[in-house]
């Protein structure tokens, strides 16, 4: 970690304020609606109008092939041969212009889909790494389980899903709102009998009947969809967390030989999946059984329902079929509710875990606005030392660890930090901006950059240049400073390794990540060095010999050293002892006394 920000609560973005859960609709307009005004709106505004032009042509070629159906009809039963050519003919026209149509629309939708999902995942992406949201929601309560998977997988079924159903939706309409004038035109009236009325366009009631008494069973058989599919979808995340856990830390499970009580734990969890997977078959089970009575009847009852006017001759063939083919266009489109429940559901469950997501976050921030004595202050000055004043630290529940601690260490000492590790972590962690409960202020030094060295250094996967270089590329040093750092710490065998890929955390031993830690520091000489631990596999020898080629290579940097050995008191210029306080202290409860103590 390199010169960290204050711990400032960031400001929310405007143009995505969060708050409780809401509705389907509403949620998805939370996700669109920053999306519709963010700064490539021209290009997204003009592709969904560009979106909605070819879902409305795909709408007029199915009224064009719906009154050419009719024509069609006509033509055989008139036996015409020249009419049934003229038809072939336009429908090879038909097919032409439908070939166009879909495959721009697909391409259109699909590119919407993608940039959705890219510009969501990078707000989202920022806002978790932004002020170590991902590292302060591992002590926040909430709805935010695997974060990486509603980021990843989430994101993505919301999108697609979203327009997916959004097109759907418009084409629904678009077709009601023209086929209901075509089937109320083509199938005429009919007299009920024994009442003596006549019924124009008889078949629109009955196609709203149909549909009506469809959708709403559809509805009650599918209510339990949703609930299903979202417990399905958080217990594949977390059987997918378990997994990716054991592959990170797989060395220390094999050498524990964890692996039996790792496979019951992936065993359980997988049960988790399967009786969420049961739950959700049931559910489809209900609506497909349902769906397939409903989608059977659909294209037999309109021909019913109209052949007693062709049998009187008050209908031609073609006006029989074009009637059935508009009470099935019609019907469909009132049956969207039911025929997408399955989809909807998918977007709900996602756009949920990735609101709640967000959500938690802004949760996070605006609590550290208001807390006010409950949060620690975290600032950058423009002078050249680090001021802590009236410092107290607690703990996530709230319980102080340390209280009333200030001190001012000024540039070039070096300074031993021992007592609690749970009181010296944490300070290592406040003063990375990683860990704002608590109270006081800290003033970070303006002057140079700071570097924090952990217990295990951070070795991501790639060549050993990328990683000696982290978090800077690999282009910003040359091999001849890799290599001579490299030799000051004692890794002068790893130089030709330098372009070798590989997983370092598992392919060194800790001492060396450690020197490899070192390196960095050497690379990128900071004016401020902030260790934790960072020298605890080495032995004594090494670890002098490492603290003293420090002072050697860094002269004028400031050096704040955690460290329960001993004997390395006579490498610092002086020694701070911070240990818990004795008694139980909530973070808003009465505060007594300091204990800090500088020797």
């Amino acid at each position: 970690m390199t010169d960290p920000t204050p711990n400032s609560a960031p400001t929310a973005s405007p143009s995505c304020t969060l708050g409780t859960r809401k509705s389907f609709l509403q949620q998805v307009l939370r996700l669109a609606g920053p999306y519709w005004h963010c700064e490539r709106r021209a290009k997204v505004r003009g592709a969904t109008l560009l979106l909605l032009l070819l879902t409305m042509a795909q709408v007029g070629l199915a009224v064009v092939g719906n009154y050419w159906n009719r024509a069609l009809y006509d033509a055989l039963e008139q036996r015409s041969v020249r009419g049934v050519v003229i038809q072939i003919t336009i429908f090879a026209g038909i097919i032409a212009c439908s070939l166009v149509v879909t495959a721009s629309h697909l391409m259109v939708k699909r590119w919407l889909q993608i940039d959705w999902r890219a510009w969501l995942t990078d707000q989202l992406v920022g806002r978790w790494m932004e002020d170590a949201h991902h590292y302060r929601l591992l002590f926040t309560p909430g709805e935010h389980d695997n974060p990486d998977q509603r980021i990843a997988e989430d994101i993505r079924i919301a999108t697609e899903s979203a327009i997916g159903l959004a097109h759907s939706l418009t084409f629904s309409v678009l077709i009601f709102s023209l086929f209901v004038n075509i089937l109320w035109t083509v199938s005429g009236s009919v007299n009920v009998p024994g009442f003596n009325v006549n019924v124009p366009g008889y078949m629109v009631p009955v196609a709203f009947l149909y549909a009506g008494l469809g959708s709403a069973f559809g509805w009650v058989v599918g209510r339990p969809l949703v609930r299903t599919t979202n417990a399905l979808q958080t217990a594949e995340a977390t059987f997918r967390f378990g997994l990716s856990r054991v592959r990170e830390h797989s060395e220390s499970i094999a050498l524990m030989r964890g692996e039996p009580r790792e496979r019951e734990g992936s065993s359980v969890r997988f049960s988790q999946v399967m009786r969420d997977w049961q739950k959700q078959s049931f559910a489809y089970l209900g609506l497909v059984s349902f769906g397939t009575v409903y989608g059977s009847l659909l294209p037999v009852l309109p021909i019913l329902l109209a052949a007693p006017q062709y049998i009187y001759g008050a209908m031609t063939l073609g006006a029989l079929m074009q009637s059935a083919q508009a009470f099935q266009q019609l019907t469909s489109s009132l049956s969207w509710p039911v025929d997408s429940i399955g989809e909807i559901a998918r977007c709900r469950a996602s756009a949920e875990r990735v609101l709640s997501l967000y959500e938690d976050m802004e949760q996070m921030d605006a609590r550290a606005k208001t807390a006010g004595c409950s949060s620690i202050v975290l600032e950058r000055t423009s002078g050249d030392r680090l001021v802590i004043e009236d410092l107290c630290i607690a703990e996530p529940s709230g319980r102080v660890l340390i209280e009333k601690f200030s001190v001012d260490i000024y540039s070039g000492e070096r300074v031993l930090i021992t007592g609690d590790p749970a009181v010296t972590g944490s300070l290592f962690k406040v003063l990375g901006g990683l860990w704002p409960w608590g109270g006081g202020r800290v003033s970070l030094p303006g002057a140079g950059d700071m570097l924090f060295l952990a217990q295990r250094p951070l070795l991501p996967e790639g060549s050993l240049r990328e990683t000696i270089s982290y978090p800077r590329p690999a282009a910003a040093f040359s091999s001849a400073e890799i290599t001579s750092a490299l030799e000051r710490v004692g890794l002068l065998r790893l130089v030709p390794r330098l372009d070798e890929r590989d997983n370092w955390e598992q392919a060194l031993p800790q001492r060396a990540q450690q020197q490899l830690g070192f390196a960095r520091v050497l690379l990128q000489r900071p004016a401020w060095v902030f260790l934790e631990e960072a020298t605890d596999a080495f032995d004594p020898e090494g670890e002098r010999q490492i603290l003293e080629m420090l002072g050697r290579e860094l002269p004028e940097a400031t050096l704040l050293n955690i460290s329960f050995h001993p004997g390395l008191k006579r490498l610092h210029n002086r020694t701070l002892v911070l240990n818990r306080l004795s008694e139980t202290k909530l973070l808003f409860g009465e505060r007594r006394r300091g204990n800090g103590n500088d020797r």
